[in-house]
């Protein structure tokens, strides 16, 4: 049952069945290898995503790509780009045997793998699954983004429009699979963008106080030189931050998607499904929490407290300093 397919690695990027895509062919082994897959009729191929840091590594399950529209476009491009193409992915693989694994290396021609295709039509559908435990988690997760009032959230008329079915129809679970990982995707660009209007605010400021400028004359942009020494210093642990704090979600962007891909069937995906949405579930369960416990009321009692704690029990000052400086490790997450 094994079938013989051309191998095309690409990034980060966990690709979903059902969906359409775009790809600019520039390397000449890809360009070799669709000129292949046009002249042997088959028009097909596996992508599956890399490894983050290790290069030549790749996920064993990956999906595969259909051609549907090729234009050449090497005039127009200078022959930086050779062709656009179209496709549609149509179902997912797992790679049993790389046919050539040494063309990795000398990058002369693109890789073959040995691979099995999953059939996911949904033609052999026995009806059991977690669709309606889903749904149920999909519905409170909704209530409770929208209680917290989230940045990022589903829509309320989302929740009852749930598609748990199997095959790829709309009303497929490949559709609610889809919508969430757009879902978590928006969440790390917000986080990214908050951090990064974090320091624009106080780059403004600076421009304004200490070079007298108004808001109309702000530049687009601004050398590292030309910041202070604090501003430069503040910037590079921006960096650092955004590093600590966005990877976890950048890896769970990939590595959720790519649990789902690998999943044996259909109620293992929803099973997936469910446990992932639990699970952000617990973390804005653990925020509503918090936010009770420094509510205006809370602080009231707080201070209550505080002001009946003996003197000589009290933390001093110096104490609370050397503990100011908390943060997490890089690899302080799974």
């Amino acid at each position: 049952g094994s079938t013989i397919l051309p191998l095309f690695p690409l990034g980060g990027i966990v690709y979903t069945p059902n969906t359409e895509h775009v790809l600019n062919i520039f390397e000449p082994r890809y360009r070799q290898m669709y000129t292949d897959i046009l002249m042997n009729g088959s028009k097909r191929f596996v992508v599956v995503t890399s490894h983050p840091t290790e290069s030549g590594r790749f996920a064993k399950t990956g999906v595969v790509f259909e051609l549907e529209d090729l234009k050449e476009v090497s005039e127009q491009t200078e022959d930086q780009i050779k062709y656009i193409c179209t496709h549609k992915v149509t179902g997912r693989v797992t790679i049993d045997k790389v046919l050539n694994p040494e063309a990795w290396a000398m990058r002369d021609t693109y890789l073959k793998i040995e691979g099995t295709i999953h059939d996911d039509s949904g033609k052999d559908d026995s009806g059991e699954n977690d669709g309606p435990e889903l749904d149920e988690v999909y519905g409170a997760l909704v209530d409770l983004q929208h209680e917290l009032e989230e940045d990022v959230r589903f829509t309320k008329a989302a929740s009852n429009t749930l598609a748990v079915k199997e095959g790829p129809d709309e009303d497929g679970l490949w559709q609610t699979i889809r919508l969430w990982q757009s879902f978590v995707e928006q969440r790390l660009m917000a986080r990214q963008n908050e951090l990064q209007q974090e320091f624009q605010d106080k780059l403004k400021d600076f421009l304004k106080k200490e070079r007298g400028l108004q808001q109309d004359e702000l530049p687009s942009a601004i050398g590292f030189g030309d910041l202070t020494e604090e501003l430069q210093q503040e910037l590079q642990e921006l960096q650092k931050r955004m590093a600590i704090e966005l990877q976890p979600l950048v890896l769970e962007s990939s590595l959720t998607m790519q649990k789902i891909i690998e999943a044996e069937d259909h109620k293992a995906r929803c099973k997936l499904l469910k446990y992932f949405m639990q699970a952000e579930m617990r973390r804005l369960t653990t925020k509503k929490t918090l936010q009770g416990l420094f509510s205006s009321d809370s602080d009231a009692v707080l201070d209550e407290e505080v002001r009946n704690i003996p003197s000589d029990e009290m933390i001093s000052s110096t104490e609370t300093d050397e503990k100011k400086s908390f943060f997490d490790e890089p690899d302080a997450f799974q």
